[in-house]
Protein backbone atom coordinates (compact mmCIF):
# COMPACT_ATOMS: atom_id res chain seq x y z
CA UNK A 1 0.00 0.00 0.00
CA UNK A 2 1.40 3.49 -0.83
CA UNK A 3 1.91 5.42 2.27
CA UNK A 4 2.77 9.43 2.18
CA UNK A 5 4.76 10.44 5.28
CA UNK A 6 4.99 14.17 6.18
CA UNK A 7 8.79 14.84 6.90
CA UNK A 8 11.55 17.86 6.80
CA UNK A 9 14.84 17.88 5.26
CA UNK A 10 16.40 17.28 8.76
CA UNK A 11 14.02 14.34 9.52
CA UNK A 12 15.42 12.94 6.08
CA UNK A 13 18.95 13.23 6.87
CA UNK A 14 18.37 11.80 10.44
CA UNK A 15 16.54 8.71 8.07
CA UNK A 16 19.02 8.03 6.42
CA UNK A 17 21.33 8.02 8.68
CA UNK A 18 19.23 5.49 10.97
CA UNK A 19 18.06 3.43 8.19
CA UNK A 20 14.10 4.24 8.84
CA UNK A 21 11.77 6.58 9.36
CA UNK A 22 10.59 8.08 12.47
CA UNK A 23 11.56 7.14 16.05
CA UNK A 24 9.91 3.46 15.41
CA UNK A 25 6.97 1.28 16.70
CA UNK A 26 7.93 0.95 20.10
CA UNK A 27 7.45 4.75 20.47
CA UNK A 28 4.04 4.21 19.09
CA UNK A 29 2.82 4.09 15.81
CA UNK A 30 3.79 6.29 12.88
CA UNK A 31 1.62 9.23 11.00
CA UNK A 32 0.65 8.67 7.47
CA UNK A 33 -1.51 9.32 4.61
CA UNK A 34 -2.87 7.20 2.17
CA UNK A 35 -6.22 5.84 0.22
CA UNK A 36 -8.40 5.39 2.94
CA UNK A 37 -12.21 4.48 3.41
CA UNK A 38 -12.82 8.07 4.38
CA UNK A 39 -10.75 9.16 1.99
CA UNK A 40 -12.84 7.60 -0.78
CA UNK A 41 -15.83 8.95 0.97
CA UNK A 42 -14.76 12.33 0.76
CA UNK A 43 -14.64 12.58 -2.70
CA UNK A 44 -17.44 11.84 -5.38
CA UNK A 45 -15.41 10.66 -7.81
CA UNK A 46 -11.49 9.73 -9.10
CA UNK A 47 -9.24 7.33 -9.52
CA UNK A 48 -6.14 5.61 -7.28
CA UNK A 49 -4.17 7.94 -9.25
CA UNK A 50 -6.17 11.03 -7.77
CA UNK A 51 -7.01 9.69 -4.77
CA UNK A 52 -2.87 8.81 -3.89
CA UNK A 53 -2.75 12.64 -5.10
CA UNK A 54 -5.65 13.58 -2.35
CA UNK A 55 -3.01 11.59 -0.01
CA UNK A 56 -0.24 13.45 -0.81
CA UNK A 57 -1.57 16.64 -0.40
CA UNK A 58 -2.59 15.64 3.09
CA UNK A 59 0.82 14.46 3.86
CA UNK A 60 2.22 18.38 2.38
CA UNK A 61 -0.07 19.95 4.70
CA UNK A 62 1.12 17.67 7.93
CA UNK A 63 4.52 18.72 6.92
CA UNK A 64 4.20 22.66 7.38
CA UNK A 65 3.29 21.43 11.07
CA UNK A 66 6.59 19.90 11.12
CA UNK A 67 8.28 22.54 10.31
CA UNK A 68 6.65 24.74 12.77
CA UNK A 69 8.14 22.32 14.99
CA UNK A 70 11.48 22.52 13.93
CA UNK A 71 11.97 26.28 12.73
CA UNK A 72 15.91 25.91 11.93
CA UNK A 73 14.62 23.26 9.41
CA UNK A 74 14.77 24.50 5.68
CA UNK A 75 11.26 25.88 4.61
CA UNK A 76 10.11 23.27 2.53
CA UNK A 77 7.70 20.56 2.47
CA UNK A 78 8.98 17.04 2.42
CA UNK A 79 6.49 14.38 1.69
CA UNK A 80 8.23 10.70 1.86
CA UNK A 81 6.03 7.73 -0.26
CA UNK A 82 6.82 4.17 0.87
CA UNK A 83 4.92 1.08 -0.01
CA UNK A 84 3.95 -0.33 3.34
CA UNK A 85 2.08 -3.80 3.53
CA UNK A 86 -1.69 -2.87 4.38
CA UNK A 87 -2.23 -5.38 7.10
CA UNK A 88 0.62 -2.48 8.97
CA UNK A 89 -1.71 0.23 7.80
CA UNK A 90 -5.10 1.11 9.82
CA UNK A 91 -6.97 4.18 8.99
CA UNK A 92 -7.13 6.98 11.76
CA UNK A 93 -9.37 9.89 10.13
CA UNK A 94 -9.23 12.96 11.89
CA UNK A 95 -11.39 16.48 11.38
CA UNK A 96 -9.82 17.64 7.70
CA UNK A 97 -7.43 14.65 7.17
CA UNK A 98 -9.38 11.76 5.52
CA UNK A 99 -6.45 10.00 4.81
CA UNK A 100 -4.66 9.78 7.74
CA UNK A 101 -3.39 6.10 8.92
CA UNK A 102 -1.52 4.41 11.83
CA UNK A 103 1.48 2.53 10.64
CA UNK A 104 2.16 -0.50 13.05
CA UNK A 105 5.57 -0.80 11.74
CA UNK A 106 9.11 0.14 11.19
CA UNK A 107 9.23 1.90 7.76
CA UNK A 108 12.79 0.85 6.55
CA UNK A 109 14.70 2.68 4.41
CA UNK A 110 13.88 0.11 1.58
CA UNK A 111 10.52 0.73 1.87
CA UNK A 112 10.67 4.41 0.49
CA UNK A 113 9.95 4.77 -3.11
CA UNK A 114 10.29 8.41 -3.58
CA UNK A 115 10.65 11.51 -1.98
CA UNK A 116 8.40 14.65 -2.99
CA UNK A 117 10.03 18.16 -2.22
CA UNK A 118 9.25 22.03 -2.72
CA UNK A 119 11.98 23.70 -4.52
CA UNK A 120 13.35 26.56 -3.28
CA UNK A 121 11.74 28.58 -4.92
CA UNK A 122 8.66 28.12 -2.74
CA UNK A 123 10.67 29.10 0.56
CA UNK A 124 8.64 32.59 1.44
CA UNK A 125 4.88 30.96 0.37
CA UNK A 126 6.32 28.26 3.04
CA UNK A 127 7.77 30.16 5.45
CA UNK A 128 4.68 32.35 5.50
CA UNK A 129 2.37 29.35 5.54
CA UNK A 130 4.11 27.78 8.58
CA UNK A 131 4.07 31.42 10.32
CA UNK A 132 -0.16 31.79 9.72
CA UNK A 133 -0.92 28.06 10.86
CA UNK A 134 -2.36 28.93 14.35
CA UNK A 135 -4.36 31.70 12.91
CA UNK A 136 -5.91 29.29 9.96
CA UNK A 137 -6.68 26.56 12.74
CA UNK A 138 -8.20 29.65 14.98
CA UNK A 139 -10.67 29.90 11.99
CA UNK A 140 -8.78 33.02 9.84
CA UNK A 141 -9.85 33.44 6.48
CA UNK A 142 -6.93 35.07 5.30
CA UNK A 143 -4.81 33.21 7.17
CA UNK A 144 -6.24 30.02 5.68
CA UNK A 145 -5.36 31.69 2.15
CA UNK A 146 -1.57 31.80 3.07
CA UNK A 147 -1.39 28.45 4.29
CA UNK A 148 -3.27 27.19 0.96
CA UNK A 149 -0.93 28.99 -0.74
CA UNK A 150 1.93 26.67 -0.20
CA UNK A 151 -0.16 24.18 -2.36
CA UNK A 152 0.43 26.48 -5.43
CA UNK A 153 4.00 25.31 -5.30
CA UNK A 154 4.18 21.28 -6.50
CA UNK A 155 6.31 19.14 -5.10
CA UNK A 156 9.05 17.99 -7.10
CA UNK A 157 9.56 14.74 -7.10
CA UNK A 158 12.76 12.66 -6.30
CA UNK A 159 14.27 9.07 -6.21
CA UNK A 160 15.34 7.51 -3.43
CA UNK A 161 19.01 7.59 -4.75
CA UNK A 162 19.06 11.46 -4.49
CA UNK A 163 17.69 11.80 -0.78
CA UNK A 164 21.37 12.38 0.24
CA UNK A 165 21.90 15.14 -2.08
CA UNK A 166 18.42 16.86 -1.19
CA UNK A 167 19.62 17.00 2.44
CA UNK A 168 23.42 17.92 1.97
Amino acid sequence: MRVFLPSTLPAVAQALQAGHVGPGPQTGPLAGFAVTPALREAYASGDTEELEYAALTEAARASLRLLAADPAAPPRRVVLAADIPAEHVKPDPRDGEPARVAISITVERKDLAAAHVDAPDADTDVRSAVQALPAADAGDEDARFTVDGAEGHELGWYATQELTYLTE
